[in-house]
C-alpha cells in the first residue's frame, strides 16, 4: 500500500523555522530516494531537495541551499525537511515524492498531497 503523507506545514514569520515530515512507504521491495517539491499557484513545481535511500547523497535547489536540510529515518519510513531562516518567497505548497530508484534521479513514482507553508514578512 502506498503511503506518502506530509505534515508540519503552517504559518510562520520570516526568519523562523519549520520542520516538514513525510511518511513515505511504497508497495514494492527495493530502495527509493525521496524528494521535496514546492509549488506556488500559477507556477510550475520546483524541486527543492532530494535524499538517496542511504542518505549518502543529498541535493538542494540554489534558492534553499544553506537554509534547508533534508534527512531521513528508514526505520520510521520518514523523511524530514528542516527549513531555517524562512523567507516570504518560501511560501508554497510543499510536496513529498518517492522516486523509482535508491539514488535521486528525478523519476517520481508517488506523490503526496502537499502541506501549506506560509511565511509572513
Amino acid at each position: 500500500q502506498v503511503q506518502v503523507e506530509e505534515s508540519g506545514g503552517g504559518l510562520v514569520q520570516a526568519g523562523e523555522s519549520l520542520r516538514l515530515s513525510c511518511i513515505a512507504s511504497v508497495p514494492r521491495k527495493g530502495a527509493y530516494a525521496v524528494a521535496w517539491f514546492r509549488q506556488v499557484p500559477g507556477e510550475g513545481r520546483e524541486r527543492v531537495s532530494c535524499i538517496s535511500w542511504s542518505s549518502s547523497s543529498v541535493s538542494y535547489a540554489e534558492s534553499v541551499k544553506g537554509r534547508f536540510t533534508i534527512s531521513r529515518d528508514n526505520v520510521k519510513k520518514t523523511v524530514y525537511l528542516q527549513m531555517d531562516r524562512l523567507k516570504p518567497e518560501d511560501t508554497a505548497v510543499y510536496y513529498c515524492a518517492t522516486e523509482m530508484y535508491g539514488a535521486c534521479s528525478g523519476k517520481v513514482e508517488y506523490w503526496g498531497r502537499g502541506t501549506q507553508v506560509t511565511v509572513s514578512s
